[in-house]
């Protein structure tokens, strides 16, 4: 068996795939500043007993195993799986906050280049997402007796998570496609959309993450910032498309690529709500309902209008 004292790089490599999703050998070797045979080295004993599998994805069983090398506290099965997969929901919401980030500011900037960047960073999203569903398997392996239901909604948060960085691409799709730039009242639209959007994001997962379920006045309050700023948008895109000739149909299909971007930011802050009801039946057991929160919405609305009628 190897020493302990021998295996803090050892450790430092399972930690740089944990939590920073390297997709090559080179780029752990470069953030830990030792060399890639010397990574490959320490790799391969890990590869050939599975604790590493493909695309640099630990099996938490396997891993487990192994924790005594690195003279830390071994707490229970169930709560280090858990935990590590908070942790990796953790590092997937900072990067798909700062994927919609790179998204946005490539729409404000009109810069193509900067829009790929984000394309890009979206293959990464897909690829976390992967690894939390994994390591979801390997958990409920562990300990088959765990609650199963709390432990599938890890895998639910990473799947909202990943949708946000779908819409994220739409935006980011808008600049590598239009050619031309958003005028100056819509983007003002644009911008208090996305600061919404960003705090709805912060809020929920937080809420998720450190069960703060009493930031969901906070987040319902965003919400509906969020409809009436959809509302002067599209009511602002719906008068230029008006004033646009019939036959200038490439700026008619800009309006509506434009108004494709509105909808996402809407998308983004549902399922921002998505996840603190979630974090509520996580933590409290508090039934979700079935029914999408634009959906409610209207209910909500027909409802007050009917009363208004009688």
């Amino acid at each position: 068996m190897i020493k302990k004292n021998k295996n803090n790089t050892l450790k430092d490599v399972l930690d740089i795939i944990v939590y920073e999703n390297p997709s090559t050998q080179d780029e752990i070797a470069e953030k830990l500043g030792i060399t890639r045979r010397y990574v490959t080295k320490l790799l391969q004993p890990m590869v050939k007993k599975g604790v590493v599998r493909r695309a640099y994805i630990l099996d938490l069983k396997k891993y487990d195993e192994f924790s005594e090398m690195f003279e830390e506290e071994k707490t229970s099965r169930e709560y280090a799986g858990s935990y590590l997969i908070k942790d990796m929901l953790k590092n997937m919401y900072d990067h798909v906050s700062k994927e919609l980030e790179t998204s946005f500011q490539a729409l404000i900037n009109h810069k193509k280049d900067q829009a790929n960047e984000a394309l890009k960073m979206d293959f990464i999203t897909n690829n976390m997402l992967e690894k939390v569903r994994s390591s979801i398997e390997t958990t409920i392996t562990i300990n088959p007796y765990s609650e199963f239901s709390k432990t599938m909604i890890f895998g639910e948060i990473a799947f909202a998570l990943e949708r946000i960085g779908d819409h994220s691409g739409i935006i980011a799709n808008f600049t590598m496609q239009e050619s031309y730039e958003v005028e100056s009242e819509m983007l003002a639209y644009l911008k208090d959309m996305y600061k919404t959007a960003q705090k709805m994001i912060y809020w929920s997962m937080d809420a998720f993450l450190n069960e703060k379920l009493k930031l969901k006045p906070e987040i319902m309050h965003s919400e509906d910032k969020m409809h009436q700023i959809q509302k002067k948008a599209l009511n602002c895109i719906a008068t230029q498309m008006a004033e646009t000739p019939f036959e200038d149909k490439d700026r008619s299909t800009y309006y509506l690529s434009l108004s494709r971007v509105v909808k996402a930011f809407e998308r983004i802050g549902d399922i921002s709500l998505e996840i603190i009801d979630t974090a509520g039946e996580f933590y409290h057991n508090i039934p979700r309902t079935t029914t999408p929160e634009r959906f409610r919405r209207r209910e909500l609305k027909l409802e007050k209008d009917l009363g208004k009628m009688h």
